[in-house]
């Protein structure tokens, strides 16, 4: 068994995630467009749609992979790749390309474009660029209030989540932009995020967690715990906590404590098995985190998480179809409990 100490990120892997993410970032091809055609004047390419997030097979990869860049350059600005990321973000946060995605968002047919996976990662983007001293997060700034307003117009709709461990999961979404809406200081949203969370899960406990699925990138029943993790206040959070996952001391239920098995690492969906692995060790860390030192939970809950991170973290690279997007949820697992509460 791995140790419950398992590795945190160092500079050569921070290094070897840039690499990798610059390798596909600007590339535009293979691609997997989210696009609503009204028209025949609407059968246009990537790039010509998006003129940042044309990259990465697909527009949300591409973004969080500008959020893994940025990360790094922050963590490591000496890396061998920081002057290259430095000039990627100079060139694609400019005010005219910016407009541009913007100006996409206002066409009516895209009010679902990349609903609500795409809106917390761009989210998510901009509360790591707000770290910088540099002018990305201000020209980035009205992209970001676009989608900070869907999420405003969306959520008071939808009275129900989403409970996938797919791009449509609504606590998956809403954990990641809560960090922006603390970064940006918008009290409101992340009020809206605490009501709509506690509506949707606070009454859960007990869950069955029949998962994986075989398309899972996330894990339904830790993304709900890590969402209400970074919105309720710590007392009430431990308590609900202790309702939800009973038998966490006793790894129960056992199903979120064995890793998945990735039977084919070239095929798109089985591959969202070892994204699974690492959401789930990124989870389970930041669930630990907040645990006290001798509870037993702590052990099972980080145990679990080196367990998971052994499964995959050998294999962000080596294959297109995960080599496009796994080294974001790598960084997220080899960084969290960082900043919890």
């Amino acid at each position: 068994m791995p140790s419950p100490s398992a590795e945190r990120l160092n500079v050569e892997q921070a290094a070897h995630f840039a690499r990798l993410a610059l390798g596909h970032i600007t590339r535009e091809y293979p691609h997997k467009l989210d696009h609503v055609m009204d028209g025949p004047d609407d059968v246009r390419g990537p790039r010509d749609l998006h003129p940042i997030f044309f990259g990465s097979f697909d527009w949300h990869s591409c973004v969080h992979g500008y959020w893994l860049l940025a990360n790094v350059l922050r963590r490591f600005p000496h890396i061998p790749e920081a002057a290259e990321i430095r000039a990627l973000l100079e060139d694609a946060f400019t005010p005219e390309k910016v407009a541009a995605e913007v100006a996409y968002l206002a066409r009516p047919s895209a009010r679902s474009f990349e609903r609500p996976y795409g809106w917390g990662w761009l989210l998510k983007l901009q509360a790591e660029l707000l770290a910088h001293h540099a002018p990305f997060a201000a020209r980035l700034q009205p992209l970001a209030d676009a989608f900070a307003q869907r999420f405003r117009d969306f959520l008071p709709l939808a009275a129900y989540p989403i409970r996938t461990g797919v791009h449509s999961s609504t606590a998956f979404a809403v954990a990641l932009a809560a960090d922006y809406a603390r970064a940006a200081g918008d009290t409101d949203l992340l009020a809206l995020f605490e009501e709509r969370a506690r509506s949707w899960y606070l009454a859960d406990a007990d869950p069955q967690a029949w998962e994986p699925s075989s398309d899972d990138f996330l894990s339904p029943t830790l993304l709900e715990a890590e969402c209400l993790r970074r919105l309720l206040p710590s007392e009430e959070f431990h308590i609900w906590l202790r309702a939800y996952l009973p038998g966490l001391a006793q790894r129960r239920p056992a199903s979120l404590f064995a890793p998945a098995v990735v039977s084919d690492r070239t095929d798109g969906k089985i591959v969202h098995l070892d994204g699974l692995n690492l959401s789930r060790a990124w989870c389970w860390r930041e669930i630990a985190a907040v645990l006290p030192a001798d509870d037993p939970r702590r052990e099972a809950a980080q145990a679990a998480a080196a367990e998971h991170l052994a499964a995959s973290l050998p294999h962000v690279a080596g294959d297109y179809m995960g080599e496009h997007w796994l080294a974001s949820f790598a960084l997220l697992a080899l960084t969290a409990g960082e900043e919890s509460r």
